[in-house]
Formats: structure tokens, sequence, C-alpha cells
């Protein structure tokens, strides 16, 4: 199990894009959260397998239908232990 952090740029608030990624990490079997970002971004803290991670990362970089995503940085941090994963409001 490893953490990983996902910063998603483009247009990625306002498009459903947090809904979009709970339901892929849940589908996924991933835990964390997602929440906006003041600069229009959106901060993904994810836990699971590599593998799981891997996957997370491929659909993030597509993101919803209205998402227009330019950008995306991931990097390993401490492992972080979550109970399912939330949206953060």
């Amino acid at each position: 199990m490893k953490t990983i952090t996902i910063t998603v740029k483009g247009k990625v608030q306002g498009v459903y894009y947090r809904h979009f990624t709970k339901t892929k990490a849940e589908a996924i079997g991933i835990t964390g959260t997602v929440k906006n970002l003041p600069d229009g971004n959106v901060f993904i803290v994810a836990t699971g397998q590599e593998y799981q991670l891997s996957d997370l990362i491929k659909v993030c970089k597509v993101g919803p239908p209205r998402a227009e995503v330019t950008e995306i940085i991931h990097k390993e941090t401490n492992l972080q232990h979550f109970f399912g994963f939330e949206i953060i409001r």
C-alpha cells in the first residue's frame, strides 16, 4: 500500500470532477479524499496498491466529459489510512 497526492489542472471545477473521481476511486478500490483548491485545481489524496493508483492517474488524465485536463502532477507521500473515499467541500 502507498499514498499519493494528485493535483489536476485545467477546467476541472464546475464539471463534476470530484464526484467523477470519487466514483472511479471506489470502483478501483482506492481510499482517500478529493477537494477543489482556491486556484481552480483539484487535489486528490489516494491510498491503494500501486496498480490501483496507476489506474486512478490514468482516469484523472481524462476526467468527466466536460473537463479539460491540462496537467496532472502526482507524487508519493507518507502512507495515510482512510475509511472510504470522501469529497471534501
